[in-house]
């Protein structure tokens, strides 16, 4: 804990700011948002179908957007998009907690994802201007107060939603709206650069494309991102597979989550000093990946085995998942960065969300339509081994990039 005050308190006011607005906003957001299908399918009693548009439509218009967000945050400076975001997010969820027709709720779920297109790419760019060449430690730092407040949401939210959704809706919306105060208020300007201002946006998109690197490097880490949001997906999924009752696959599922949380919390400094210490970003970002790819060998042995080797193989799954991503985490950002050459930086992490955003899709679909067969042929161990193949594919990838193309050395 000394360690972690004496690094937070070492960098400047802004960052220091924004790494506790972090924690502030994945509060406010993990307040709400596990319990929002329970609510849209039971208080409101909307269809599947009418549940699963309401989440798409905040997925999609975050995801989708991210380009969008980078593009606006380079061409008008970080802070007008963090505080942008957060008041829109503020009225988001307030409207959520307000309404109860579709089209109304569709339209609340846009804009909380739409927010997080806003201030997701100015946050992370503000960050990597305001720490300078200790970006590497800066992002070190963030995630751990990101993680905390995937941490305590829930928590929070989960006692919240006891006594009433919409009481849940607009406390996050107060959280948002601090935040949107506190960030007009006392967060500086941070000049973007005049190129970036002055620059046609279509003309910034062609220099990112013909990036290769970085657009190979991209994809590459998008698979990174189904497996570690296999914590949220399949670890969930063969939890109930295995557990006895729903009680005892509630226990698993919430034990998982505070492993998973509290090893990134408590790991995420040591482990990333470790890594800088002996090896290049790019071995680094391999090592990461192999550890998140070895995540998923506990539930491949345990697959055919009882409900306790199950349980047991799950939450070591989430541990291993959770080491891998902290590892990864830091030198991803701090790369992004040197791979956009200090150039349209927002942009380059809007881009880079966007790409990120589709392989989620596509490895959520897939990873759910694997379990679905697997479970129909009576072979259990299918899905966990796709993940795997993902996961080491993606780690010789990273590698190869290294060699052939020259991630930069940290």
């Amino acid at each position: 804990m000394k360690q972690f005050v004496r690094q937070f308190r070492s960098f400047g006011r802004p960052s220091r700011l924004l790494m506790v607005n972090q924690f502030g906003i994945n509060l406010g957001f993990y307040l709400l948002m596990p319990y929002l299908a329970g609510y849209l399918s039971g208080p409101l009693g909307l269809a599947g179908w009418a549940v699963g548009l309401v989440l798409g439509m905040r997925n999609f218009s975050q995801q989708g957007m991210f380009l969008v967000g980078g593009t606006l945050a380079d061409r008008f400076g970080y802070k007008p998009l963090i505080v942008a975001g957060c008041l829109l997010r503020t009225g988001g969820f307030a409207l959520l907690g307000l309404v109860n027709s579709l089209p109304a709720l569709i339209v609340a779920s846009a804009a909380t994802g739409f927010a997080g297109a806003l201030f997701n790419p100015a946050v992370r760019a503000y960050l990597a201007a305001d720490a300078g060449e200790r970006r590497l430690e800066a992002f070190a730092v963030f995630n751990v107060f990101y993680q905390g407040g995937i941490l305590i949401g829930p928590i929070v939210g989960l006692a919240l939603t006891a006594v009433d959704f919409r009481l849940t809706c607009l406390i996050a919306a107060a959280v948002f709206a601090v935040l949107t105060i506190v960030q007009l208020r006392a967060l500086p300007e941070q000049e973007t650069g005049g190129e970036s201002r002055r620059e046609p946006v279509l003309a910034g998109w062609r220099v990112i494309a013909a990036n290769r690197t970085f657009v190979l490097f991209s994809l590459v880490m998008a698979g990174s991102y189904v497996l570690s949001f296999q914590t949220y997906l399949a670890l969930p999924m063969e939890v109930r597979r295995i557990a006895p009752s729903a009680a005892v696959g509630d226990v698993v599922v919430a034990t998982l989550f505070l492993v998973s949380g509290g090893l990134a919390l408590a790991g995420q400094l040591k482990i990333t000093a470790w890594l800088r210490a002996r090896w290049s970003a790019g071995n680094c970002l391999a090592a990461g990946l192999f550890l998140m790819a070895a995540a998923f060998v506990a539930p491949l042995v345990a697959a055919r085995t009882g409900p306790v080797g199950g349980a047991i193989a799950v939450v070591a799954a989430a541990a291993l998942l959770a080491l891998g991503t902290v590892a990864v985490f830091p030198f991803e950002m701090d790369t992004i960065v040197r791979l956009s050459g200090d150039r349209l930086v927002a942009t380059h992490y809007g881009f880079y969300n966007t790409f990120v955003g589709v392989g989620i899709l596509i490895g959520n679909l897939g990873t759910g339509v694997v379990f679905d067969l697997a479970r129909a042929g009576g072979w259990p161990e299918a899905p966990w081994l796709g993940l795997i193949v993902i996961g080491a594919l993606c780690a010789i990838g990273v590698r190869k990039l290294d060699r052939s193309r020259g991630l930069v050395q940290v």
